[in-house]
């Protein structure tokens, strides 16, 4: 498969010094995988953080800036960053008020930044909280996860967490509005294709031409059922069906949605999807208040898609509107 890279051992390393090249409002700590804002640490605010395996761009990194996260740290391709660069990440973004770490319901990433909290606590008497995103509905347990898998769901938490932060609001309050947000959420995905990895370049797994995988995860690991291939119309309907299921919401809620690409979906294939979900949702007596159409969370190359969808209240909606500017996400007033 044709990868646009030199040497696959060095893509992680090369990414981030092209992201910050492009950013200058980014910088890297020197000798590691971690990005923060250029002005980090903030006083004045609790440092918002989070983290994961590469492949997935713009997340983690790609959340960084004003009103989002001030610091991210980026595994090898599919892999957990290191305790070790998640302790440097946290104590490098405490201003003095703590810091707040947003993770993905993966045993790596958990379990790395369990011991990174611990390590930060110790080594540097930082004040630290998190919370464990799990919106995927697909799969209560999989190969990776013990629970739920955190995914795309994972971007509100980041928005409504970082609008509180930039608000001043306290770790407490950060931690409460972003565990109601994960409470809210819901996410399922589906694949058309698999992704393919710098390392072995060849798909992570088979799917026929006329195959598609529902309930896929982001990490290429396969789904909850592969059905022959249906039409856009039939795709977000299943999946649509399977989020508002698991959120029972009652008619005359306000959502914020997401169709979020994998990859290698094009743009006008996403809106086709959105089209579809607008539809399901006005049909459920259930209001958009807002709708993001992108790529947000991704897999590498996978063409595919997952679709999100978040129950608002007026907080909700509050810290959502609130201003941001990132290189993956800008909310203007």
């Amino acid at each position: 498969m044709k990868k646009l890279i030199n040497e696959p051992e060095a893509v992680v390393d090369e990414m981030l010094e092209g992201m910050v090249a492009a950013h200058p409002e980014l910088r890297r700590l020197e000798g590691t995988e971690v990005v923060v804002r250029d002005d980090a640490p903030v006083e004045g605010k609790v440092g918002l953080v989070s983290g994961g395996g590469s492949g997935h761009e713009p997340t983690h990194a790609g959340y960084i800036g004003d009103g989002m996260l001030d610091g991210a740290a980026a595994g090898e391709v599919f892999t957990s960053p290191t305790a070790d660069q998640l302790s440097e990440m946290i104590q490098a973004c405490d201003g003095g008020d703590g810091v707040f770490c947003v993770v993905k319901n993966y045993e790596g990433d958990v379990m790395n930044f369990e011991t990174a909290v611990e390590m930060a606590e110790m080594e540097a008497d930082t004040d630290v909280e998190y919370v464990v995103v799990d919106d995927d509905v697909a799969v209560e347990d999989s190969l990776y996860t013990s629970g739920r898998r955190g995914v795309c769901g994972t971007i509100f938490v980041h928005k409504v967490a970082g609008a509180m932060a930039a608000s001043g609001g306290d770790i407490a309050e950060i931690k409460r509005v972003a565990e109601k947000t994960n409470e809210r959420v819901g996410t399922m995905g589906m694949a058309l294709t698999s992704c393919v990895t710098p390392d072995k370049g060849e798909p992570t797994f088979d799917l026929g031409e006329d195959e598609i995988e529902l309930g896929i995860g982001i990490h290429g690991e396969p789904g909850t059922e592969r059905t022959e291939i249906m039409s856009a119309d039939e795709i977000t309907e299943h999946l649509t069906e399977a989020v508002l299921e698991d959120l029972d919401l009652e008619s005359g809620s306000e959502v914020a949605t997401i169709v979020n690409g994998m990859g290698g979906t094009p743009l006008m294939e996403l809106y086709v999807v959105n089209r579809r979900l607008q539809e399901l949702l006005d049909d459920r007596g259930l209001d958009t208040w807002d709708a993001w159409v992108g790529d947000y969370m991704t897999s590498l190359d996978m063409m595919g898609c997952s679709i999100t969808v978040l129950e608002l209240d007026d907080e909700l909606k509050d810290l959502l509107a609130a201003p941001a500017e990132t290189p993956g996400l800008t909310v203007t007033e």
